[in-house]
């Protein structure tokens, strides 16, 4: 699967509209399954098959919140932080 030029979702941009909202408010069924909806899904990208990455932000042991980023979508956002730490700290050699 080739990279695609697309606009970043989760990264920042300067002057750029940003909004939160709820999308949907779901169920977790008794096998701890949920259904994302599917409008949520077209909006988002989602097709069946891909990966979600579920990040968590804790209280303590307490997790508080919980988000889903797709998974190609974190590993863009890991490699740009990587990269920007590479060309502000350059590792000497010795």
């Amino acid at each position: 699967m080739g990279k695609t030029n697309r606009t970043k979702c989760c990264t920042p941009q300067r002057g750029a509209a940003v909004s939160y909202q709820i999308e949907a408010i779901i169920t977790i069924d008794e096998r701890g399954q949920m259904v994302l909806p599917k409008e949520t899904r077209a909006r988002a990208g989602i097709r069946a098959g891909d990966k979600l990455a579920l990040v968590g932000w804790r209280k303590g042991e307490r997790v508080c919140c919980l988000s889903l980023i797709k998974a190609e979508e974190m590993t863009e956002m890991v490699g740009e932080l990587v990269n920007s730490l590479m060309a502000v700290s350059p590792v000497s050699e010795k």
